[in-house]
């Protein structure tokens, strides 16, 4: 998958983006650009539709039996739903790190070396060098260095976690997708990732999906706020779908939104 503008100063450009399962709406008409190496919040109700859109970025979606993604996306200036582009390609550039910790049951050494061995490196020592440089890029290498035979279903839920980031690291991705990386991990554990990410982003896209405001607005540069849309069926039952209400700078967001609903949501009147 090649791009057509790599100068673009957006990594992502959706217009009039939907998404179904099946044949209903789960997203209606998300337009927006997020720009490359910042840090991008996506914040909103839980059944707002904010972890669908950050699957959609990445093609997750199409493992959903059913799924549909209509309208424009575009990574680094090329259709992502192109039918000529590989899937596996895309969420090889676009990297994800879930909610859950969600390790190999395998060594340390082993979860990171997976993806790159995927790839067909098998040279030991190339793969020594994508261990340790993903690991330290991750804040992990000087806790594991000593014992990288150790099973990564061993290490505490925030080194489980970054152990996650360094095996996305590891195939040299140029965005990272998070979805509520931090909601399984005490505050200390927290901190170190948005350390974490406020130093990847120096180097990769980072799209954040997260509850925690506070944490949007520690950490990110943009912030998208999605709420829910409700209408009732001719028979009766209550159709519900997600819409993106607002985004801006997340400093303008936070003080100064421009959606009365925006409003709301961050002064805790609904969530």
């Amino acid at each position: 998958m090649s791009a057509t503008n790599s100068g673009s100063a957006y990594s992502f450009e959706l217009k009039d983006m939907n998404v179904y399962y099946s044949d209903k709406l789960a997203v209606d008409s998300v337009t927006l650009s997020i720009q490359a190496r910042k840090i991008t919040a996506f914040i909103g109700p839980s059944g707002c539709g904010k972890s669908t859109v950050l699957r959609a970025l990445n093609r997750m979606n199409d493992l959903i039996p059913g799924a549909k993604v209509t309208g424009d996306v575009r990574f680094m200036g090329r259709n992502l739903y192109d039918p000529n582009v590989d899937p596996v390609e895309v969420r090889r550039r676009i990297g994800m790190v879930f909610q859950k910790p969600n390790p190999f049951p395998k060594s340390i050494y082993d979860n990171v070396a997976y993806g790159p061995r995927l790839l067909g490196i098998r040279q030991k020592s190339t793969l020594d060098d994508i261990v340790e440089n993903s690991l330290k890029s991750a804040f992990l290498w000087d806790e594991v260095k000593g014992d990288l035979k150790k099973s990564g279903l061993a290490l505490s839920g925030g080194q489980q976690q970054r152990l996650c980031i360094a095996r996305t690291i590891a195939v040299e991705p140029e965005v990272i997708l998070m979805d509520e990386p931090c909601s399984a991990l005490d505050p200390i554990a927290t901190q170190a990732i948005e350390d974490l990410m406020l130093e990847l982003v120096k180097k990769y896209t980072i799209v954040i999906v997260t509850h925690n405001m506070g944490q949007a607005q520690r950490v990110s540069d943009f912030t998208a706020f999605y709420s829910i849309r409700k209408a009732a069926e001719a028979d009766g039952i209550e159709r519900r779908w997600g819409l993106l209400v607002e985004y801006a700078p997340t400093e303008q967001l936070f003080s100064r939104p421009t959606s009365e609903e925006t409003e709301r949501y961050i002064r805790g009147e609904f969530g």
